[in-house]
């Protein structure tokens, strides 16, 4: 099968670099960055990776294509997922680290025909104990619930993304409800191997104080406030 890695950026010229290198070597087939109006140089950073990794030809680097859409984590996701053809869909964070076998991992999945989707299991790139708990919160929820976030990469094959009607448009909350959605699709995939994805929104806002916050604005989405009211508490989800 064929995979394409999405990833909608909005000035992250400080890490895309790093995550576009290690993301080229894992041999998949396609490579969307996906820019809503950085006003850094994440655009220049792209593509001087882009020019780089071309210059260096091996067949298991993908090409490497930068797109522009309206800014929207949601917009962005949908608009790199127009652009390839291949038959599944990996939507990944600027930030995030897939592990070395996570194409395999994501073939072995989907080699049961049952399977429609999943995601991986996160690990923050903190040292500090509280990062380990929140990460491992993370998972045990969503394995319980069978519900992921967008830290935790998921995956979904194209025609069950293009049935369930992709994501979603709304400030917030896409990737929750993306994933309700490809939950009653059919049998997800909760992978144990770890992406490595950073702590700094968690660093910069407080730890503690980040998690209430979370936990507030999921209990708020899950009981039927708007996303577009949700997202005046919470300035930086993005």
């Amino acid at each position: 099968m064929t995979i394409a890695v999405i990833i909608p950026v909005l000035n992250e010229a400080r890490g895309i670099g790093q995550t576009l290198s290690h993301t080229a070597t894992l041999g998949f087939d396609d490579l969307i960055i996906v820019d809503g109006g950085s006003s850094d140089q994440t655009c220049a950073v792209v593509e001087s990776r882009a020019g780089h990794l071309s210059n260096r030809p091996s067949p298991a680097s993908p090409p490497i294509r930068l797109l522009k859409a309206p800014a929207g984590r949601a917009r962005q996701l949908n608009a790199g997922a127009a652009a390839s053809q291949c038959e599944v869909l990996l939507f990944l964070h600027a930030d995030t680290q897939l592990p070395s076998n996570a194409r395999q991992a994501i073939a072995t999945a989907l080699s049961d025909k049952a399977c429609v989707g999943g995601r991986f299991d996160v690990r923050f790139d903190s040292p500090r104990p509280i990062a380990r708990l929140v990460g491992r919160m993370m998972n045990l929820r969503s394995r319980w619930s069978g519900i992921a976030t967008g830290d935790q990469a998921l995956f979904v094959r194209r025609d069950i993304f293009e049935r369930i009607g992709r994501f979603a448009e709304i400030p917030l909350m896409e990737d929750i409800e993306f994933s309700r959605r490809l939950k009653r699709a059919g049998r997800l995939a909760p992978l144990r191997h770890q992406v490595v994805t950073a702590f700094r929104r968690w660093e910069r806002n407080g730890p503690v104080r980040t998690i209430l916050l979370m936990w507030t604005l999921r209990f708020l989405y899950w009981i039927g406030v708007s996303p577009y009211q949700l997202q005046h508490f919470y300035r930086n989800v993005r």
